[in-house]
């Protein structure tokens, strides 16, 4: 039997070919687990990810795809009362979705704060609270937020992400404390530099950033989405239940310095 077989997982930020939501997902199918993946505005991705998810699962596991914009207000609960009628329970919750807020400090706007805001922490909070009636009902589950080496170190134009992603770490910790009597164990993936489709293009227009990235990559490469998923499927599988409350840095040694 497949490691996640019988097991309903729900991945955000799950369309992107090249993302870590969608390597979280295919790793996840692979082991037979039923699926809800979630992204915004992205239908037509989603409909491909759902398809391959599918196909890698095989015969007792479904994937399903939604459209939720994570940083209205709702959207986050609306999405765990969908995959709950759906499919009876829910075992996983990734909280990938994430997004980027690039400026100098000084020239951030409030808009930039409260949409970085809204979908790195609100909509992960918001989404764990509605989980639990369905985890405790059914004596438990797992929740990973994917957060980011830039939530413990810093670096240019990063305030706003870097401080939503450490509330995002403190928020695995306090999880964790909360809810560990309930068999609801909570941890965090923190990535480093991910060669995801975004990163690429970015590199791709400024060669010079991918260098300066590089400088600081003990493994001397970038990370592949794959190495994430990795991650994931140990945590959303792994008998080791003593591990909780933990933000694990997968950074190629980037902050062993």
């Amino acid at each position: 039997m497949k490691a996640l077989s019988g097991k309903v997982a729900i991945v955000t930020g799950a369309s992107a070919p090249a993302g870590i939501g969608r390597a979280i997902a295919r790793r996840f199918a692979q082991e037979g687990a039923s699926l809800l993946l979630v992204a915004e505005g992205t239908a037509s991705q989603l409909a491909d990810a759902a398809e391959e998810c599918r196909a890698l699962a095989g015969e007792g596991a479904r994937a399903e795809h939604a459209v939720y914009d994570l940083s209205v207000e709702g959207a986050a609960e609306a999405m765990i009362e969908r995959a709950g009628k759906s499919f009876g329970r829910i075992d996983i919750l990734v909280n990938n979705a994430g997004i980027r807020a690039r400026r100098k400090f000084g020239e951030f706007s409030r808009s930039d704060f409260n949409a970085a805001v809204a979908v790195n922490l609100a909509a992960p909070f918001f989404a764990s609270q509605a989980v639990l009636p369905i985890m405790r009902r059914q004596g438990g589950g797992r929740i990973i937020h994917i957060a980011s080496q830039m939530g413990s170190v810093t670096h240019d134009d990063r305030a706003v992400y870097g401080m939503t992603k450490a509330g995002l770490i403190y928020l695995a910790k306090a999880m964790a404390y909360e809810l560990a009597a309930d068999n609801i164990i909570v941890n965090a993936i923190s990535p480093g530099p991910v060669l995801t489709g975004h990163i690429a293009e970015l590199i791709e227009k400024t060669p010079a950033l991918g260098k300066e990235r590089l400088a600081y990559i003990r493994a001397n490469r970038f990370g592949r989405p794959e190495e994430i998923a990795e991650l994931a499927f140990f945590l959303a599988s792994t008998s080791a239940t003593y591990l909780m409350g933990q933000d694990i840095i997968i950074d190629g040694g980037y902050t062993t310095h």
